[in-house]
């Protein structure tokens, strides 16, 4: 305020000084004028200055204007480093935000942010596909009237967002599970987070069938032991009649522990994900067990061909290939009917790969059979599985090994003719 008045005071004085030496040479009428003229000049310097601050300021270039001198200066220079300063303090809040859509927009969960009414403020990428939004159409819009389905629409309704909601069904192709929960912030808002489920409720509900499928499996040889218990115990036999319920137990016997055996080494291969070792497996050395044990399975109702046609060994776990082979060679055994024929082969194909190759004459499988072979406890005949002593688990067992050691199981059938069952190991895997 004081250098104001002193400036004021200055001016004042100046046009007495200009009015007293016009009135000494030109007379009292140029005194006037030459002290008024004084006094307006100030005033014209100053319109002219804001007059050119407002022209600065219609175009956003006040940070570049040029300083006036005197009084001006000050408050151009002032005006330009307020002006700079929250443009800065701007562009750090833009950063600031545009860092937080974008950490938004990478969440794999939907994210919606909801007003008090309950309009779209914003939503993320993820939540327009699971929902089907659009934000820069449906921005605004009260989200009820974009989701319609009646349990999300209660779900509003009540305000009771303690407890997450499941909708299933949805998505672009009705595939999807997801839940989804309202947090409150700010003054009535809500952030709507939406969780894509649909692989834990699947992995659950195969949980479910597994423990079903075990359940069902063991109880009917525990029934089955537990009868011919009951009829030893009440019963006096004849010792061949105890002999035969004997061999009947131990039939059971034999198929309970097969199938607890199985379903701990596919606990196994299931638990480790890492690939298998490199290990030199000799294809002749295996073959000629395969062969043995497939003799013995047999009995002599079957015709076998064990063919190696190529010198090259494989590289991988040894115990868990022979698994897989036998698992393969034993499965044509038990659906091939007696006097059929039997094909083993190695080789490598023109690809470089190695292929070990199980053929039968057996019944062959219908196509709608072929994708789900390998899931655990899949029969496309139930009674006869048993009958011949499967478990249920053996080509899910395959499975796996294959994929431990970076191979493809491949299915081939024609109904009638019979089945191909093919290892496809990566020329990698591969030792000559």
């Amino acid at each position: 305020m004081i250098p104001a008045l002193s400036r004021l005071f200055f001016v004042a004085c100046l046009a007495v000084i200009a009015a007293y030496i016009s009135l000494y040479f030109l007379g009292s009428d140029w005194a006037i004028f030459t002290g008024i003229t004084v006094l307006l000049m100030p005033l014209i310097y100053s319109y002219i200055n804001l007059a050119r601050l407002k022209q600065y300021i219609r175009t956003d270039t006040v940070e570049n204007i040029s300083l006036p001198s005197g009084y001006w200066e000050e408050v151009y220079f002032g005006l330009q480093r307020l002006i700079k300063g929250l443009k800065q303090r701007m562009r750090t809040i833009e950063e600031q935000h545009a860092h937080f859509i974008e950490a938004f927009q990478a969440s794999p969960n939907g994210i919606v942010m909801l007003d008090d009414g309950d309009h779209i403020e914003w939503c993320n990428s993820i939540a327009e596909r699971f929902f089907g939004l659009h934000f820069k159409r449906d921005a605004l819009q009260r989200i009820n009237f974009l989701i319609r389905r009646p349990e999300f629409i209660q779900y509003l309704i009540k305000r009771n967002f303690d407890e997450p909601l499941l909708l299933e069904r949805m998505g672009p192709n009705g595939s999807l599970s997801l839940m989804l929960q309202a947090f409150p912030y700010g003054q009535n808002r809500h952030l709507l987070l939406v969780q894509n489920v649909t692989d834990l409720h699947k992995a659950d509900a195969m949980r479910r069938d597994f423990v079903a499928n075990v359940s069902h499996e063991m109880r009917t040889p525990i029934t089955v032991l537990m009868g011919f218990l009951e009829t030893v115990q009440s019963l006096d036999l004849e010792k061949s009649q105890q002999d035969q319920y004997f061999e009947m137990m131990m039939s059971q016997a034999q198929r309970m522990k097969s199938l607890v055996e199985d379903l701990l080494t596919l606990a196994n291969l299931e638990s480790n994900a890492l690939p298998a070792a490199t290990n030199e497996v000799k294809i002749k050395t295996l073959m000629a067990l395969l062969k043995n044990d497939a003799e013995a399975l047999s009995q002599g109702r079957h015709d076998f061909t064990f063919d190696v046609e190529s010198n090259a060994n494989l590289l991988g776990d040894e115990r868990e290939i022979l698994s897989a082979f036998s698992n393969l060679v034993s499965n044509a055994i038990r659906y091939t009917p007696d006097l059929g024929t039997i094909n083993v082969i190695w080789n490598i194909n023109s690809e470089g790969q190695g292929e070990f190759s199980v053929s039968d004459t057996g019944p062959g499988i219908a196509s709608e059979h072929l994708s789900r072979l390998t899931e655990r406890f899949y029969r496309v005949d139930r009674s006869r599985s048993r009958d011949t002593g499967g478990t249920g688990l053996g080509l899910a067992i395959v499975k796996h090994i294959a994929s431990r050691h970076q191979a493809q199981l491949i299915i081939e059938s024609i109904p009638g003719k019979g089945s191909t069952f093919i290892l496809c190991f990566p020329g990698d895997r591969l030792s000559t």
